[in-house]
């Protein structure tokens, strides 16, 4: 533990405290669905229609908050997320109207992604190249420990008050803020003073004629399309096999316990290989994964399936983004992160409306049959893509971005 947490700049603690108290007072995405049918009466095709207009704005979000992460700057644009996050979450709990709630579930959607963007991006600026795939591995240990206590605690505060609930996670949220506001001094390296050279600007034209780059993005989607399963196609499939609601958390909570437990040491042993050879093989694990779920039959073997996706997940996660950055130019990396990012947007708006589809039309096992396949399709594309990429690529930015945390910490 020491060694994973030892050499990181004091930024990057304070840019992970305000992720895990971020992520701790989640409370709306795990209750959403339940505070409308339950609390508001409404049906599950309006719930869903909630949900999908939420995942909708963070689509619109992603771009033009990597376009802000450049332009105005890390901090400012996480300042204004978090800031648009709590005023907008604390709005929906008062909304009763169904146009209403349908609408500024679309603005949370819209606010809650626009920080990611800024995040990773400031998190590359202060981290050495060698350390980014710890921190980035940190991070989301932090993401998902958090999202593990605010799961339970959001059952425990849905029984006392639903629109406490709102409050609490707009509450949060502002206390993320002023941690950015306080503690984080800008780290965009144009702002620095330090190291500023000129250099080509990027704009989101840039980034999509970056063909190596979208590459990146479009196998980002297809393994978050199979990752979204777990939420989507699992217990719907589970449910149609005649399980029940707390089965299926019993197996999904292997996901959440692995991660907290096995992200620390999984990353200290994937540190420094071959990213070619881990993404390719995450990829296969997570497709093959999902596809060891069409012979599950007991709650136990559905665990076992999610045992097998989520080592992928934890492998998959900071070696993608750490490949993000590293094919980023450091002074358009808002704009990259952003388009990174709306892959995994779009992956969540569109794995529901595919699954349901599948389920309905075909049964369950063509579903997971189909996600072996977009496994080995993302893992063919990894191994192609990488190994076209040039050995000195990430040495690139390295005397800029080392000088950065040394400014920073002045």
């Amino acid at each position: 533990m020491r060694e994973s947490v030892s050499g990181l700049p004091r930024e990057f603690w304070w840019l992970w405290t305000s992720t895990l108290v971020n992520r701790l007072g989640a409370f709306v995405a795990t209750f959403m669905a339940l505070y409308l049918t339950l609390d508001r009466g409404y049906s599950a095709s309006y719930a869903g229609l909630v949900a999908a207009l939420h995942g909708l704005g963070g689509v619109v979000s992603s771009l033009g908050a990597g376009v802000m992460t450049d332009r105005l700057g890390r901090r400012p644009t996480l300042l204004v997320a978090q800031t648009s996050t709590a005023l907008s979450v604390a709005l929906l709990g008062f909304m009763t109207d169904p146009v209403a709630i349908a609408a500024v579930a679309f603005l949370v959607g819209m606010a809650s992604n626009a920080s990611r963007p800024a995040v990773q991006a400031m998190m590359a600026d202060i981290v050495r190249p060698e350390d980014r795939i710890r921190a980035f591995s940190l991070n989301y240990w932090a993401i998902n420990l958090g999202f593990a206590v605010s799961s339970m605690g959001a059952g425990f505060i849905a029984e006392f008050s639903y629109l406490a609930g709102f409050l609490i996670e707009a509450a949060m949220t502002l206390v993320c803020a002023v941690v950015v506001f306080v503690k984080l001094p800008e780290s965009r390296p144009g702002e620095v003073g330090k190291g500023a050279v000129d250099e080509v600007p990027v704009s989101l034209g840039t980034v999509l004629r970056d063909g190596r780059f979208m590459s990146v993005v479009g196998l980002s989607f297809l393994v978050a399309f199979v990752f979204q399963q777990g939420s989507v196609g699992l217990p719907v499939a589970m449910g149609e096999a005649g399980f029940s609601a707390a089965d299926y958390g019993m197996a999904i909570a292997v996901n959440g316990v692995l991660i907290v437990v096995l992200q620390i040491p999984v990353t200290r042993f994937i540190e420094h290989r071959d990213p070619r050879r881990l993404l390719v093989v995450s990829s296969l694990l997570a497709g093959y994964g999902f596809g060891l779920t069409a012979f599950a039959g007991s709650v136990g073997v559905f665990a076992l399936t999610v045992c097998v996706w989520t080592l992928a997940e934890i492998v998959n996660a900071p070696t993608q983004t750490g490949l993000v950055v590293r094919l980023s130019p450091t002074h358009g990396r808002g704009r990259y992160q952003g388009m990174y990012t709306m892959s995994w947007s779009v992956a969540s708006l569109t794995a529901p409306l595919v699954s349901g589809l599948v389920i309905d039309r075909f049964g369950a096992a063509w579903l997971w049959g189909m996600c072996a396949v977009v496994g080995t399709v993302a893992g063919v594309g990894y191994g192609a893509l990488m190994r076209r990429l040039p050995a000195e690529e990430p040495a690139v930015a390295d005397p800029a971005v080392r000088a950065e945390p040394e400014v920073s910490a002045a």
